[in-house]
C-alpha cells in the first residue's frame, strides 16, 4: 500500500488537515474527475494508508477509515464571474476578517502569513448570488511554473463555506467535493476563486465553487457538501 501523510502546515482545523488538500493527495490515486468523501477529521503527521478498493482508493488511519476517492463525473458549468477588480473589492467584504472558527486554516485563514497559507478570502460579490476572491498562487506550490493538484484542490474548498450565510459560532466542515482540473493553474497568475451555494437541507449545505483565470477561462471545479457545527471554543 502507498501511505499519504499530512504535514501541519496544512490543517484546516488546528488538528486536523485541510478537507480540500486531503482530497487533492487521495484524489491523485485516481486521477481527476474524481469525488472524495471525508469520514473523520483527517490526522496530521501521521502515515496513512492509501488502499485501492473496487473503483477507487480508502484512507485509512490504522483500521480508521478516514476518507474515500471514487472516479466522478466531471461538475457543471460556472456562473459568469466578476471581473479581478470586483473579486478585490468582494474580499474586503470577507466575514473571516470579522470571525473565523479556524484562523489559521491553510487556504483562508487570515492568520496565515502570504507564502504560508493561501489566503482565499472569498466575499461577497454585489448584485450576484457569488463570492470571489483574488489569488495569484505562490511560486512555492508547484514546480515549472504549475501549480500542484492537492494546492487547486484546496483553493477549490474554502470558498464553498463562505458563500452561504452562518452564525459567528458556527464552523463549517467539508463532507465531500467533487472536483475536476480542466487545465494547469499557473503560479504568479493573477486568478479569480468562486463560491456559490446550490441548495441547502438544514445545517446541510451544496456548493460550487471553481479558479477562472483573469480573462474569464474557468481552470478547474468542484461540488462540495458542507456541514454546520458548533464551534470549539
Amino acid at each position: 500500500m502507498n501511505t499519504v501523510r499530512i504535514d501541519r502546515r496544512f490543517h484546516g482545523p488546528p488538528a486536523s488537515g485541510n478537507g480540500g488538500y486531503v482530497s487533492g493527495r487521495l484524489a491523485a490515486f485516481i486521477g481527476s474527475p474524481a469525488i472524495v468523501r471525508l469520514l473523520v477529521p483527517p490526522p496530521l503527521e501521521t502515515p496513512m494508508d492509501v488502499r485501492p478498493i473496487d473503483g477507487g482508493v480508502d484512507l485509512l488511519h490504522g483500521n480508521v477509515r478516514v476518507a474515500t476517492a471514487r472516479q466522478a463525473v466531471a461538475p457543471e458549468d460556472v456562473p459568469s464571474p466578476p471581473g479581478y477588480a470586483e473579486a478585490e473589492a468582494a474580499a474586503h467584504a470577507y466575514r473571516g476578517f470579522r470571525w473565523h472558527p479556524f484562523p489559521t486554516c491553510f487556504v483562508c485563514g487570515p492568520a496565515r502569513e502570504p507564502g504560508d497559507g493561501l489566503r482565499i478570502f472569498a466575499g461577497r460579490v454585489p448584485g450576484a448570488h457569488l463570492v470571489a476572491a483574488p489569488w495569484i498562487p505562490h511560486a512555492s506550490l508547484g514546480t515549472r511554473g504549475v501549480v500542484s493538484p492537492e494546492f487547486v484542490w484546496a483553493a477549490l474548498d474554502c470558498p464553498g463555506a463562505f458563500s452561504f450565510d452562518s452564525s459567528e459560532g458556527t464552523a463549517l466542515l467539508l463532507g465531500e467535493i467533487a472536483a475536476t482540473l480542466i487545465r494547469p493553474v499557473r503560479t504568479g497568475i493573477r486568478h479569480i476563486a468562486l463560491g456559490w451555494e446550490i441548495d441547502r437541507n438544514g445545517r446541510r449545505h451544496y456548493t460550487g465553487t471553481a479558479i477562472v483565470t483573469e480573462s474569464g477561462e474557468c481552470v478547474a471545479l468542484a461540488r462540495s457538501t458542507w456541514f454546520e457545527v458548533p464551534a470549539v471554543s
